[in-house]
């Protein structure tokens, strides 16, 4: 990773979530409680070529309370071709930094839809008694290079609609539950995760892959570095000043019947004391493609006080050859649970870099967040074409990212986790921080969808192969 402070400076906000999965599976969603119902208002607050303005309120017209937090609503509507959309809140009662935005594309597209914008809601935006509304959600959206849009051939948009009222053409759920609305005319939405368990009826494709289990005895098992890892050692950023990059806190044990790679990450306050851990290929022969992993968040220490700002991660990068270079690539993830860069609480980020120059701080890139836990296992996957970047959570579409920023030189594999400073926690009593890895999979120039995903490694495991790497050396 370069400097972290870079991921603060020219970010478009673009709030994006997508509902938290569970387990080293998809968790089922519960049916929608008896007497759990919510209808939505609507009215349109611009009729221009700027920018979408949604305005939106839930009411709970059921009669039992509903935590917001199991609330879905999508807005649908025509995208253009090619194009990516930036989600902001402008006002809301609820506040929001409790609402949360994400934009899905339709299995079944119709003339008048293939894209939704789904509004979430964090659980600081609480419960609707019966008969109570969230009040006023002033919500916008546009492209991401400000280019004109039409809404007028958008299904949710209605021109004529300037005072609240019911609309039916956007749609509600509650614990996944549809109780609100009509979507478009056989636009179901794209389904949810797969359970690995159970492979797709369109089979993934073959090709030049890597794919690692991280079935191995220690970060000293020879097998590591003749797979192609390196565990850091050396000094330096990012991070805290200070810090040594500690390679025994890599470890690799087994869960049930998968082997986990676990990356621990400590500190009792100061320089000297903390410990990051990062692990990545020597190899930078990776480029266009599907890039691939099962990683566990974690919101809190195992012991000791909480706070602390730490970045856990899974990205793909090659080297700055010299300020603004055009040829420099990064495709991160990248999770907070404490806050930092500015922020307060937990935020998920995925930023795609085309360039920065690292004094004075300038930076060209694109990025998606979302501000929510994402504590727990979650299946990352970003796709690399020529046409743009996707980066999927938990099969899902987190975020579509521009041409311009697609890489021009091969890229390494890299998982770290490390602390951005120590101004979140100041206690000097220790603390430490687990990430864990279930394993990593990129197949060369193909683009491959989530399910396609979770099929190929599941028939790694049923061949019994935990490791094979037969991308070229030159990508």
């Amino acid at each position: 990773m370069s400097d972290p402070s870079r991921n603060r400076k020219l970010r478009i906000r673009a709030a994006l979530a997508v509902t938290a999965v569970t387990g080293l599976g998809a968790t089922a969603l519960p049916a929608a409680a008896a007497g759990e119902a919510v209808t939505v208002q609507y009215r349109q607050s611009a009729t221009g070529s700027d920018q979408v303005e949604p305005w939106l309120k839930v009411v709970n017209t059921g009669t039992a309370s509903v935590p917001l937090s199991q609330v879905k609503v999508r807005y649908y509507f025509k995208a253009d071709a090619g194009a990516s959309y930036t989600y902001a809140c402008s006002w809301a009662v609820k506040g929001c930094a409790n609402l949360t935005g994400t934009f899905g594309t339709l299995a079944n597209p119709t003339a008048t839809a293939d894209r939704y914008l789904e509004v979430g809601f964090t659980a600081g935006a609480g419960s609707l008694a019966p008969g109570a509304d969230t009040g006023d959600m002033q919500l916008r959206f546009h492209r991401s290079d400000w280019q004109p849009l039409n809404q007028n051939d958008d299904y949710s948009f209605g021109p004529a609609q300037t005072s609240y009222a019911s609309w039916s053409k956007v749609t509600a759920s509650v614990a996944g539950v549809p109780v609100w609305g009509t979507a478009p005319a056989g636009a179901e939405p794209t389904p949810t995760p797969t359970d690995p368990t159970t492979p797709p009826t369109t089979p993934p494709p073959t090709g030049a892959a890597l794919f690692d289990d991280f079935d191995y005895t220690g970060h000293t098992d020879p097998a590591v570095g003749a797979h192609g890892w390196s565990v850091r050692s050396n000094a330096g950023g990012p991070g805290v000043p200070g810090a040594t990059w500690a390679p025994e806190n890599v470890t690799f044990a087994k869960e049930g019947t998968n082997s986990i790679m676990n990356l621990r990450s400590s500190t009792a306050g100061t320089g000297e004391s903390t410990r990051h851990t990062e692990i990545l290929t020597r190899a930078t022969k990776f480029r266009n493609g599907t890039y691939a992993a099962r990683v566990r968040f974690s919101d809190a220490p195992l012991s000791g006080p909480d706070g602390d700002r730490v970045v856990q991660t899974f990205f793909t990068i090659n080297d700055l050859k010299a300020p603004m270079a055009d040829d420099y690539a990064e495709y991160d993830f990248e999770y907070l649970p404490n806050g930092g860069w500015g922020e307060p609480a937990n935020i998920l980020y995925t930023t795609s870099w085309e360039t920065y120059r690292p004094d004075p701080w300038e930076a060209v890139n694109q990025h998606s967040e979302s501000r929510t836990s994402y504590a727990g296992w979650h299946d990352l996957v970003v796709t690399i074409d020529d046409t743009a970047i996707v980066y999927y959570v938990d099969g899902r579409e987190f975020g579509r990212h521009d041409a311009r920023y697609l890489p021009e030189r091969p890229m390494s594999i890299n998982f770290n986790q490390w602390l951005i400073d120590l101004a979140g926690q100041p206690s000097a009593t220790p603390r430490s921080y687990d990430q864990k890895v279930d394993y990593v999979l990129h197949v060369k120039d193909q683009v491959l969808t989530p399910a396609q995903v979770a099929a190929k490694v599941s028939a790694y495991r049923s061949a019994g192969t935990a490791f094979e790497d037969t991308v070229p050396a030159t990508s």
